[in-house]
């Protein structure tokens, strides 16, 4: 007789940004992390919406600095301007959710949350996975360099250090990184 087990629901954040790198790891989680029971196992029943495996999709925005500093007196953007770049973020961040639920839909034992944030994308993903206990965080890798990762920071690097939970880095195939 086919063995009956309960597995307890994984809560998975995925940290999405406007790279083909964080789609990839994306759907690496939805066919690596989120498997089906294998043939002839059964679950106890069927899992209800509070017992479905969750993944929170973040995307982190960066503030809009509406000044600068050019080789004179600092220079402030005018309200229309900030009100414009702003628009732009939230319509950026809302085609970018709605592809990355649009994948989470091939799935449907999955339920998918999103949640847009604003800040620096490295504490704002570490503080969410705390503040949400979750069990695992995928993010995806640039494939960055030593020197490039040193002047520009590496989120994935980041949260690999300072996350409360695992963390799993998923790198592209070479083919995908090549091409950038």
């Amino acid at each position: 007789m086919a063995e009956m087990r309960r597995r307890r629901k994984m809560k998975v954040m995925v940290a999405m940004d406007d790279s083909e790198c964080s789609f990839y790891a994306l759907k690496w989680a939805l066919d690596h992390v989120f498997v089906t029971p294998e043939m002839g196992t059964v679950l106890a029943e069927e899992p209800s919406s509070d017992e479905a495996d969750m993944v929170v999709l973040v995307h982190v925005q960066q503030p809009f600095q509406h000044y600068a500093f050019p080789a004179g007196p600092a220079v402030y953007a005018t309200t229309s301007v900030v009100e414009s770049v702003k628009k732009a973020q939230e319509e950026n961040s809302t085609a970018l959710m709605s592809r990355a639920l649009q994948m989470c839909r091939t799935k449907p034992s999955i339920k998918a949350e999103t949640l847009i944030l604003e800040g620096d994308p490295k504490d704002r993903i570490c503080n969410a996975t705390e503040q949400m206990q979750m069990d695992l965080l995928v993010v995806g890798s640039r494939g960055l360099g030593t020197i490039k990762r040193a002047f520009l920071g590496s989120v994935s690097d980041y949260c690999a250090h300072h996350a409360k939970c695992p963390i799993l880095i998923v790198r592209p195939p070479k083919e995908t990184t090549a091409t950038k």
